[in-house]
């Protein structure tokens, strides 16, 4: 009775696990979830002000651009030049989406046929699995390693027959380890792209946490060409619910990923918008005063991870902490154990790949007294 594709896709993990600790709550367990990046933390202020503000306006209840607004667009140009020195042409160069995830969908059924290959970090972002999947296409999971620094082998990549491959994932600051790229990484990847024929997806929204250094991958020469960037205002102005993300490029490309949007859904609610425009005026200061909040959080993590005789890397950046397990722990192990006998629910590695395995990941959405309770438990 169902899809095919549904063969190939399994219920997202925390959506399984967290019905299990929903109901280990419901049966009194006082559990401390340490696993999920939804940011715990509130928008600007005027954010909020924003859309209470455009609900008084008449008129506004109705379908919106599936472009969004010529003012968000302008919004999201002029914050991808204040901060990462890219100019982008506001009217053909960028697209509003409802979160980056559904950005995800709308690019894969724009550039992969049933059959075609595309290339999916291992460990990486689930999602660039699940949907490879069921869209029919082929992923190929390229392996990342910590002592290359969570970057892809792109010399091996080379010795095998890529001749099928459409389109490759890429994700920096990388999730979950937290890597950055370096200029010349990213201008090997697009090297690659360019000699390989292949579409390059760099999936960004955790550019603007825990580093001075914001990255797109358009500050590099003739990205354009070969590359579409996926960003997001979930993580950098604590919106996930508000689900505004965005797509930027060149004209051909992002008009291709236009086709497909908009026979999907329409243009989001107009106040959100509002809200979204605001978001993206905020000063610097929003961000400094972000990722200090963030800092002192990931100080408090650093402590579990040694608590735990994980190792990781303090100059890792992003919502998460990614840590190594002592020789010969399993992932899956360690978070059951910790769930169960800790109360206390973290992710095992596994969920992004076979490569995740040995390794734990702690989110930095959670305040800072609930994580000293959490390493109070373990001590």
């Amino acid at each position: 009775m169902i899809a095919n594709r549904l063969k190939k896709v399994e219920e997202y993990y925390f959506s399984k696990k967290l019905r299990e600790v929903r109901q280990l709550i419901a049966e009194g367990k006082p559990i401390i979830n340490i696993g999920i990046g939804s940011p715990d933390l509130e928008p600007p202020v005027t954010v909020v002000e924003a859309l209470q503000k455009s609900l008084q306006q008449g008129d506004i209840h109705g379908y919106q651009s599936y472009q969004g607004l010529p003012e968000l667009r302008g919004a999201i140009a002029t914050f991808y030049k204040q901060h990462y020195n890219v100019t982008l042409d506001p009217n053909n160069e960028i697209l509003p989406l409802m979160g980056s995830k559904e950005g995800i969908m709308h690019i894969s059924m724009a550039f992969l046929n049933p059959g075609d290959q595309v290339l999916v970090p291992n460990p990486g972002y689930p999602t660039y699995l699940a949907v490879s999947n069921m869209v029919e296409a082929d992923p190929i999971r390229y392996a990342l390693k910590e002592e290359n620094n969570w970057f892809p082998d792109l010399e091996s990549l080379e010795r095998i027959d890529l001749s099928k491959v459409k389109l490759m994932w890429v994700n920096y600051p990388h999730m979950p380890s937290g890597q950055k790229a370096t200029r010349a990484q990213l201008e090997k990847l697009i090297a690659f792209a360019k000699t390989q024929g292949i579409l390059l997806v760099n999936d960004n929204p955790y550019s603007m946490i825990l580093t001075d250094e914001p990255m797109s991958i358009f500050q590099i020469e003739g990205a354009k060409e070969v590359c579409l960037e996926l960003n997001s205002l979930s993580k950098t102005f604590n919106m996930a619910g508000w689900r505004v993300g965005m797509v930027v490029g060149a004209l051909a490309l992002i008009q291709s990923v236009l086709q497909i949007k908009s026979n999907m859904d329409s243009g989001m609610f107009y106040g959100i918008q509002q809200g979204a425009i605001a978001a993206l005026k905020s000063s610097t200061r929003w961000f400094e005063n972000l990722n200090h909040i963030y800092s002192q959080r990931r100080s408090v993590v650093w402590k579990i991870m040694d608590r735990l005789g994980a190792t990781y890397d303090k100059n890792a950046v992003g919502l998460f902490v990614w840590a190594k397990l002592p020789e010969g722990q399993k992932a899956e192990e360690i978070a059951d154990e910790l769930l169960y006998t800790y109360n206390v629910f973290l992710t095992p590695g596994t969920v992004f790949g076979s490569l995740g395995e040995g390794y734990i990941r702690i989110s930095l959405c959670v305040e800072e007294s609930v994580l000293l309770e959490v390493l109070n438990r373990l001590n």
